[in-house]
């Protein structure tokens, strides 16, 4: 009967550990996940709004002042149609201006598109909020094979 209570009192522990390993790895994954670097110009107060968005919304950011942004949109394949101020890279694929968080974290689910965009400043975006005044705009997801198509409007 003791070794029977004992071999429950085990099985019970080694169960508790191997659940909170697997919590501490999905977690992990999570927050690996949730990483961007953002690329802007040194002069962009626009810019560090929507970082700031980004990181209220739980993204960590690594923050990149780059003196070329048309380089780094052309490295990323940003097509000029699309541009804006600022460039994010997420997971392999670009986040082009100031498109909402919620976008950007189910650009992850979406492997069919390279890449996210909110072409232009649109005001009340993340980043270019103006009081109660709000623009309508969309964000723009580009296929693999280059296509545009709107995954939101706002």
């Amino acid at each position: 009967m003791l070794l029977n209570y004992r071999w429950k009192e085990c099985f019970n522990m080694l169960r508790k550990h191997l659940l909170t390993l697997g919590l501490l790895a999905v977690t992990g994954l999570a927050q690996a996940a949730e990483t961007i670097d953002v690329y802007r110009d040194p002069n962009c107060g626009c810019c560090k709004a929507w970082i700031s968005h980004l990181r209220d919304n739980g993204f960590t950011v690594n923050d990149h002042v780059e003196p070329n942004m048309s380089e780094v949109k052309q490295r990323l394949g940003v097509a000029p149609r699309l541009a804006s101020c600022h460039t994010g890279v997420i997971d392999g694929k670009f986040v082009e201006g100031h498109v909402p968080a919620e976008q950007v974290r189910l650009l992850a689910k979406r492997n069919d598109l390279k890449g996210l965009a909110v072409p232009g400043m649109p005001m009340g975006s993340p980043g270019m909020e103006m009081g109660d005044h709000k623009d309508a705009y969309q964000v723009i997801g580009v296929t693999q094979d280059g296509k545009d198509t709107v995954v939101a409007n706002y």
